[in-house]
């Protein structure tokens, strides 16, 4: 039976890329040696990550920018960490836009390090919105965001231009949409959404901004150091690497991010009209602020949860209990999601009204 995935994360991938990825573990280049065994300095692995880095700066239009790309471990969790560690200045601050859950601890870990202001919170509406009108302090070494709000379903749709550097945490939204990417100082994003399986981060570093900040950084926490060393300062994940570069891949036969932003709206609209015109849903984001990759709904009446929740499960759909911080249901409708299995979701949505 065809499973539709709609996991937040770790979450569906292209089916080639699963088929070249099982095969790269039997047999890698056809060197009669496994991606799981061979060694990370190897002609063959350094050949992956080069294209991989290189690929995305490609895919994000940032070629001849002054970008690096890096694909690092600790997930995007580290790069709370970090972000601060080789941006804010001794005795500095930074700006934080807390918009969700992963905001939050972004926060969390910048206060470590100085001053840390938060311009706009939606945390009292449970973070069914973005906020907007906020002002950012001009003094600040930096300002940080989150693209898009995994558990509750919101996304930024516009990004401020700012005299200081933009750090943005893009995770779950990463080459699903049109951006300025030149308007970041620093993306990152944990692979486990859009780009290949857990264990490794995707940092994209304007180099010009390193190396202000006066601080002595510990090695694995420099950014500078990890370009130095071609992503290789440590022995890198090399199977979500090669996981990765096989979905950047794809990504680029298919068009890029000009042709996925069409299918993903495509998608989110078949599903945001059907949760507005069946009486049993409602959506839990303010519709101005609605995600394309993670749709969050709830059911009219906890009544009818077994009925839906059978019916779910008859026709192959997995992963769609929503958060604990919100609820109901939670649609993930990643890059490599087809519309068809939207059109499945819809399908049970609409029978179950007939039922009732």
């Amino acid at each position: 039976m065809k499973k539709h995935n709609y996991s937040a994360g770790p979450c569906i991938l292209p089916q080639e890329v699963f088929e070249k990825s099982a095969q790269a573990i039997l047999n890698f280049n056809n060197s009669d040696l496994s991606i799981l065994e061979i060694s990370h300095r190897s002609k063959d692995f350094v050949a992956v990550m080069e294209e991989a880095r290189a690929l995305a700066i490609e895919l994000l239009g940032l070629e001849g920018k002054g970008y690096q790309a890096l694909f690092l471990a600790g997930g995007a969790s580290l790069e709370f960490l970090m972000t601060p560690y080789n941006l804010m200045k001794e005795n500095g601050k930074a700006a934080y836009l807390d918009s969700g859950t992963w905001a939050s601890a972004a926060i969390k870990e910048a206060k470590f390090f100085g001053e840390t202001v938060i311009v706009a919170s939606s945390k009292d509406e449970n973070y069914n919105h973005v906020p907007k009108g906020y002002t950012i302090p001009t003094d600040a070494d930096y300002f940080h965001c989150t693209s898009n709000n995994t558990i509750f379903g919101t996304q930024m749709k516009e990004f401020p231009t700012l005299d200081i550097p933009m750090v943005c945490d893009m995770s779950s939204d990463i080459f699903s949409r049109n951006i300025d990417f030149s308007k970041f100082a620093i993306i990152y994003a944990g692979a486990q959404k859009n780009m290949g399986p857990a264990g490794t981060t995707l940092v994209v570093v304007k180099e010009e901004i390193l190396g202000k900040n006066g601080r002595n950084i510990p090695s694995m926490l420099d950014y500078a150091k990890h370009i130095k060393a071609e992503s290789m300062y440590n022995t890198p994940s090399v199977f979500p690497v090669y996981a990765s570069l096989l979905t950047l891949q794809w990504l680029k036969n298919l068009g890029g991010i000009p042709a996925i932003e069409k299918i993903n709206n495509a998608k989110a609209n078949l599903l945001y009209t059907e949760i507005d015109r069946n009486p049993l849903f409602k959506g839990t984001a303010v519709v101005e602020d609605r995600s394309t990759m993670n749709a969050t709904f709830l059911l009219d009446t906890p009544l009818h949860t077994d009925t839906f929740n059978a019916m779910l499960k008859e026709a192959g759909i997995i992963g769609l209990p929503g958060h604990r911080s919100v609820g109901g249901y939670r649609a993930s409708m990643y890059n490599a999601m087809p519309l068809d299995s939207v059109q499945v979701l819809v399908d049970v949505m609409k029978d179950l009204e007939n039922k009732i």
